[in-house]
């Protein structure tokens, strides 16, 4: 039975991804672009400010080597608050015609996120130790969050071309409550990466921290 139910999840995830091929293509474009944009900063930093994220990311790195004993609720707290703000930012200017350059530039900005950290980490760490170093910090929990976030924009972006092709406000309401539904379920999804980071990603990065 819950073979079937998880068959029936991928089954709808696959139908959606499928129908609206269009609209992840142009958002995952969106954070690809990001990505290189991050990477492309990092590379072309002057050796003063490179000086200074070196000795920011050395001062993390001693951080987790030396606390003995990390908050967790503390730590899930900020990142689950993070999170929340992105939602909900997400969802408001993807309810709004005028706000899909905001949802647009958020993912273009998270992209550039991660690729600023994961050039930042292979700069000054070199190739190997900067990549697995980049992989147990990032990786688990944006097997999440990644796909949540876009998806998010995507919803946004439908709500919007939704509301271009049809002005009538019955239609337009009964879209906005799609959108905040599935807005909510990303919200959960989002919570749940926050737990994975903390719980995993941390413990892992804490448990191997010594070799790097």
């Amino acid at each position: 039975m819950k073979r079937n139910k998880g068959m029936k999840i991928l089954e709808i995830i696959k139908e959606h991804i499928i129908n609206n091929k269009k609209e992840y293509l142009l958002v995952s474009l969106l954070f690809i672009i990001g990505i290189f944009l991050g990477v492309f900063f990092v590379n072309h930093i002057e050796e003063e400010q490179k000086l200074e994220i070196t000795t920011y990311f050395n001062s993390f790195i001693e951080k987790i080597r030396n606390t003995e004993k990390l908050d967790y609720m503390v730590l899930l707290k900020n990142s689950m608050g993070q999170n929340i703000v992105l939602a909900i930012v997400l969802w408001f200017f993807g309810t709004t015609v005028i706000g899909i350059p905001v949802v647009f530039g958020l993912v273009l900005y998270r992209g550039f996120c991660l690729g600023y950290t994961i050039s930042t980490c292979i700069t000054i760490m070199g190739l190997s130790k900067g990549v697995l170093f980049a992989l147990i910090l990032l990786l688990l929990q944006n097997i999440i969050f990644i796909p949540s976030v876009l998806a998010l924009a995507v919803s946004g972006f439908k709500l919007y071309k939704s509301i271009i092709k049809d002005r009538n406000k019955e239609n337009v309401k009964v879209e906005v409550l799609r959108h905040t539904i599935f807005s909510f379920i990303m919200l959960l999804l989002l919570m749940l990466s926050c737990v994975v980071e903390i719980f995993l990603s941390t413990n892992i990065l804490k448990g191997l921290i010594k070799y790097f």
